[in-house]
């Protein structure tokens, strides 16, 4: 066995370790509040997030870094995107008002969030593009007969492309009891967070916590997401 197989098998194990490294902090908002696409707004400018500046093969990817940054309350998760941009792939005539099916085809920010940490397989997929179109999905790599994009969490999206800056920004609000969540100081859920940028050979798949193949789905690459006061 070569030496580059060898090496390529020891960064998949390292990143199918149990639950993965990562641990982003989502951290308590007093209310639930009104989605603005703004990282200097009063409830995200001074929250900490994570970023991910390599692909799901733990690859660096050139340029700034991709930031996430989370916040919660009793009833709702909220999630924000900020994703600096060379080019945008936008798909044309964007409907906001329903759901977007493979809207991962275009720029895209996803999540992946699972409660059950007995079945990992068993997770959401919640999109969000920069012209606010969105997708939702209920996952389960175990069960062929998951609801898959049939199931509606009733989560809100905003986004804004800023033009000038070369940035756009992704917000998600996504409520408790869609995700089987109970919200409380220290209780945690498992996550992936991810980005999908660009066209063709320019084609970027940013990952927080690299998968170690070719795909976002993999349950026991993710993080965890942790709430804090």
């Amino acid at each position: 066995m070569n030496r580059k197989l060898l090496a390529g098998i020891a960064l998949t194990a390292a990143m199918l370790s149990a639950d993965g490294p990562g641990v982003i902090e989502s951290r308590r908002a007093l209310s639930d509040f009104q989605l603005t696409a703004d990282p200097d707004s009063p409830q995200w400018k001074s929250v900490a997030g994570v970023s991910a500046a390599r692909n799901y093969l733990n690859e660096p990817i050139p340029g700034p870094p991709t930031e996430f940054r989370s916040r919660w309350t009793e009833k709702t998760l909220y999630l924000l995107f900020i994703c600096p941009y060379d080019e945008l792939n936008l798909k044309p005539d964007p409907n906001t008002v329903e759901e977007t099916p493979r809207l991962w085809n275009w720029d895209v920010g996803e999540t992946f969030i699972g409660s059950d940490f007995d079945h990992i397989g068993h997770y959401k997929e919640l999109q969000v593009s920069p012209q606010g179109e969105w997708v939702d999905l209920d996952i389960n790599r175990d069960d062929a007969k998951s609801p898959g994009m049939a199931w509606n969490s009733g989560y809100k999206v905003k986004a804004r492309i800023d033009r000038e800056r070369h940035v756009w920004v992704g917000e998600m609000a996504i409520p408790m009891s869609a995700l089987g969540a109970v919200a409380k100081a220290g209780a945690e859920l498992r996550i992936g967070l991810y980005r999908i940028a660009g066209t063709g050979e320019n084609k970027k798949y940013y990952a927080w916590q690299p998968t170690g193949a070719k795909s976002f789905h993999v349950p026991k690459a993710f993080g965890r997401l942790r709430m804090i006061e």
